[in-house]
């Protein structure tokens, strides 16, 4: 006999009223855009009473213009040039990738490290940058030249002039908080042009403003490793955002060992602390991102130490199946 599927557990922010899921609205229809960017895709269902002419375009050109200010698979991309600087050079940066630089920093600090913006020498030798590698571990000495070109406290920023400088071998990276940003582009934009109800969602990171036009939110499953059967958790994202880490989207084996793409910029080495994914729910989708980074590096019992001293809302699965919810998201169970 086949099991009954789980139940799923209900997770509703706090902001978030009963009367607000009730209500309905007026009118309106979803109007659901999308395309492709930073290797995968991204969508926007908008509820909208017209099909909103150019709004696709315009979305677009946000998402290509993160790409060629901090994609570094872009050799002619802001953020490859200012890793090709000699040491000493500083090079002044467009609004959006210094925000996310000074950003990336900040969260670098807060982790003790475990996100770091500059572990792009890290991530390339390990094979899974834009720089051809094998796909084996790399030995001692060239994980230590990789890790002594690696340190968020080696960035020295200036606010007034939006510049940073280069130390010397420094390779920004920010795949870990890229995405995330960009989906905070995106519902900016929508919120600018007067849409107050819409999810947006770039590669599985995600926002949500308003509800649907039947009056309830956007309900959004948090990721999961398929290999592991989890009652399934869903969030009513009204004015949150969404982001999820897991060892099992891109990884390979050697010598009967998975090597995932966490990389632990402390260690320079992949993590093998039994994680499998973290979700991190937070209101702003570039925060979401490097945390659900920084959480998974950090393991489950740092790391939930350190969301409960923050107030963050995570989730951590173990590859063994096993689950924690932070405070702050068990709090949201109804």
């Amino acid at each position: 006999m086949t099991p009954a599927p789980a139940e799923p557990r209900i997770l509703i922010p706090r902001h978030l009223s009963r009367g607000a899921i009730a209500a309905r609205m007026a009118d309106g229809r979803t109007v659901t855009l999308g395309g492709r960017t930073m290797g995968t895709s991204w969508s926007a269902r908008i509820v909208a009473r017209d099909a909103m002419p150019g709004t696709q375009d315009a979305l677009q050109a946000l998402l290509d213009r993160v790409v060629a200010e901090m994609s570094n698979w872009e050799t002619d991309s802001d953020i490859s040039r200012f890793n090709r600087l000699p040491a000493g050079r500083w090079q002044t940066l467009p609004p959006d990738f210094f925000h996310v630089l000074r950003r990336g920093l900040e969260i670098a600090r807060a982790s003790g490290g475990a996100f770091d913006p500059t572990a792009g020498a890290l991530v390339d030798l390990w094979g899974f940058g834009p720089v051809r590698a094998p796909l084996a571990p790399p030995d001692e000495e060239a994980i230590a030249a990789a890790k002594a070109r690696t340190g968020h406290e080696r960035i020295e920023i200036d606010i007034h002039a939006r510049r940073a400088r280069q130390p010397g071998g420094a390779a920004l990276d920010f795949s870990g908080i890229a995405k995330g940003y960009a989906v905070d582009l995106l519902a900016e934009h929508l919120r600018e042009c007067g849409h107050r109800h819409f999810l947006v969602d770039v590669g599985g990171e995600l926002a949500g403003e308003g509800v649907m036009p039947d009056g309830q939110p956007w309900w959004v499953e948090l990721e999961a490793p398929p290999t592991l059967s989890l009652p399934p958790a869903r969030i009513a994202l009204h004015g949150v955002a969404v982001a999820t880490t897991g060892d099992y989207r891109r990884f390979f084996d050697h010598g009967g060992r998975r090597y995932a793409h966490s990389i632990d910029p402390r260690t320079g080495r992949p993590v093998a602390n039994g994680v499998a994914s973290v979700s991190v729910v937070h209101r702003r989708c570039m925060d979401a991102d490097a945390w659900a980074t920084a959480l998974a590096i950090l393991g489950v019992e740092a790391g939930l130490a350190l969301a409960v001293d923050l107030g963050l809302a995570a989730r951590f699965i173990t590859n063994e199946g096993g689950e924690a919810f932070s405070p702050a998201l068990a709090g949201m169970l109804d």
